[in-house]
């Protein structure tokens, strides 16, 4: 990931690796980080500028001065590896005095595959060109100034020359690559009531756990097990198992089981810190088919790696629950199936340096 020129940071490039924790003081950027892969996550799943930047002029770099036509903006970007080779997009965006795309570029080796450039202020739309090869070259043709011009490459390019497919290969990469963001901040607040009946699928908030944890019950055995065993590390007091009780059609009540002849803990009277663990755990030992994302439909499940955005990874957690959190981490990510990419306190960075597979980002001045 790239922030060339975004909110606090220039010139930064960042190296994301099966778990990466971005580390510093409050205010060195570490919230900013993981805002940039989410915005371009959603980008990629084909969101408007507005959308994904609601408030475009809090992200322009500081003392950033505007140019003659009083224009100001940032810059981000990321290479996504895989089978097209390390494929780059670097994208300029206008925050005023309007908010649109002031350029796109996507290349790989140093081939532009696909650019777009602002030609005519007055029109909501960028002119780009990508590769098409043979005796023509280049197509040429506007686009919307408020889309990423990559994620609409697969309904503008039609893949009947050899320049085609290679631009279709890299914009799918990409694309695939963002689209796979499950961004999580559990928020203990709406996790104590007891939740209707649903799909089962776990919300960014975590909302909705008891529900996911009927269904993981039911259906992932093995893995349910594997969250009841965390649970014995990360919460207070014996724990036998994790417990799901629902009246017909009624709503979902989540518990600890606390053994045989005494009461269960409902989870609305369990710490904040202990529903955090309970809902981190679960996100890092789960998948596509129980987190609310949209899965790439490119690829099959088995070949997709999942990136699970967390800020404040570590909040409210103690040291054993933060240990225990990254052991399940380095444990799903070692599948291949589930990347880590958080924002911590100097205690978990401490936790974490050292072990095995983890990157540790220090982001102080």
């Amino acid at each position: 990931m790239r922030l060339s020129a975004f909110a606090s940071h220039r010139a930064a490039v960042f190296a994301l690796g099966p778990v990466t924790l971005f580390a510093g003081p409050s205010g060195s950027g570490k919230s900013q980080a993981l805002y940039a892969f989410e915005a371009l996550a959603g980008l990629g799943s084909g969101g408007t500028l507005e959308e994904v930047f609601p408030d475009p002029l809090a992200l322009v770099p500081d003392l950033a001065l505007p140019d003659t036509e009083r224009r100001r903006g940032f810059r981000i970007g990321c290479t996504v590896d895989g089978p097209a080779g390390p494929v780059r997009l670097d994208l300029a965006v206008q925050a005023e005095p309007t908010l649109r795309i002031a350029g796109e570029r996507l290349s790989v080796d140093g081939q532009i595959l696909l650019s777009t450039a602002l030609r005519d202020p007055g029109r909501p739309s960028v002119q780009a060109a990508w590769l098409t090869g043979g005796t023509t070259g280049v197509t040429r043709a506007p686009l919307p100034d408020d889309r990423l011009g990559t994620a609409l490459l697969p309904l503008r390019v039609a893949g009947a020359t050899p320049g085609q497919r290679r631009v279709l290969a890299a914009a799918e990469q990409v694309v695939v690559a963002l689209r796979s963001v499950f961004p999580c901040d559990p928020r203990p607040d709406r996790m104590r009531a007891p939740v209707p009946p649903g799909e089962g699928r776990l919300l960014g908030d975590c909302a909705n756990l008891a529900d996911v944890l009927r269904r993981t019950r039911h259906e992932c055995g093995t893995r349910h097990a594997m969250l009841a065993q965390a649970a014995r590390t990360g919460c207070a007091g014996a724990v036998a198992g994790l417990d799901v009780r629902a009246l017909a059609d009624g709503p979902v009540t989540a518990l600890l089981d606390r053994g045989p002849d005494r009461p269960g803990t409902a989870l609305g009277r369990l710490g904040a810190g202990e529903l955090r663990f309970l809902a981190l755990a679960l996100v890092l030992l789960t998948g596509p088919g129980v987190l609310a994302v949209d899965p790439a439909a490119e690829l099959l499940s088995a070949q997709q790696a999942l990136t699970v955005l967390a800020d404040g990874f570590d909040r409210d957690l103690d040291r054993a629950q933060t240990a225990e959190l990254l052991r399940l981490a380095l444990l799903a990510c070692g599948r291949g199936h589930v990347r880590l990419v958080a924002a911590v306190g100097e205690q978990a960075a401490g936790t974490a340096r050292g072990l095995p597979g983890v990157s540790v980002v220090d982001l102080s001045p």
